[in-house]
């Protein structure tokens, strides 16, 4: 484990795994920690030096009063400084958006892959409201990480009351709920891409390295629908389902996909 600083003084704390061959950070989704990383790190580490870390506010991190997504783009650039970039880049859900949006700003990335950014491009499923971000932060302000959080589940990801209460249960619950106040970050991530309406086509025109776009061919409808509009934004991109898989992706599903990529095998 190291720690880097980030330019407004936040502590990023990291974890390297294997020194096989080039540098592969790997960017957490939502309320993840780079424990959740670990499998697929471990996996990775057989052809790659992989990097993890905890994005600010979660597991050993620290944190700031203001938030902004160039914050956090700023902390991935001090993890890749550190490890000497330019590096592989893989992120997942919402971080597959931070990575693409730490690419578009230039960050030292000489390849990107990005597993099932959860994008909301149709009608496939309900938008997310204009106020989302607002209401997690009123719950949050009020102490009750707990409504926070099954804000996001319902609202956010669109899940069924019913699959609530049954988390709720469930250890993973706590882990949760002490992530919760970073809930609005990657709802700041996600600003403008949750609408129902296509994605913006300069936002990522600036991205011009390899990208992979994976999901899962058991998956959510549109988060399917969403890798395909993305992968339709150049030549540099590449489309890849992955078979039977859904968003709760196989470690070991998907660390041939990625090692495949990357190396050009």
């Amino acid at each position: 484990m190291f720690e880097v600083v980030s330019s407004d003084g936040t502590v990023i704390a990291c974890e390297r795994h294997g020194d096989a061959g080039p540098t592969l950070v790997l960017v957490g989704g939502t309320l993840m920690t780079r424990v959740r990383h670990a499998p697929l790190a471990s996996l990775l580490a057989r052809d790659f030096g992989v990097v993890t870390y905890d994005r600010r506010g979660r597991g050993d991190s620290g944190d700031h009063p203001v938030y902004d997504v160039r914050r956090e783009v700023d902390d991935l650039d001090a993890v890749i400084e550190r490890v000497g970039g330019p590096v592989l880049l893989f992120g997942m859900s919402s971080g597959a958006v931070l990575a693409l949006e730490a690419v578009a700003r230039g960050s030292a990335v000489s390849a990107l892959a990005l597993y099932e950014p959860p994008f909301v491009v149709d009608g496939s499923r309900p938008p997310l409201p204009a106020d989302y971000v607002d209401r997690v932060k009123e719950f949050l302000a009020r102490g009750d990480s707990a409504a926070a959080l099954t804000h996001f589940l319902t609202v956010g990801l669109a899940l069924p009351d019913e699959a609530i209460a049954g988390m709720r249960h469930t250890p993973v619950w706590a882990a949760w709920e002490a992530t919760a106040p970073t809930l609005p970050y990657d709802g700041q991530v996600m600003a403008g891409t949750m609408s129902g309406r296509p994605l913006p086509t300069d936002r990522w025109r600036s991205v011009d390295v390899p990208v992979l776009v994976a999901h899962g061919s058991a998956g959510e409808t549109y988060m399917a629908n969403g890798a395909r509009e993305l992968a339709s934004h150049g030549d540099n991109y590449t489309l890849h389902a992955l078979p039977g898989q859904d968003h709760n992706v196989d470690p070991h599903a998907l660390a041939p996909v990625l090692t495949a990529f990357f190396t050009g095998a």
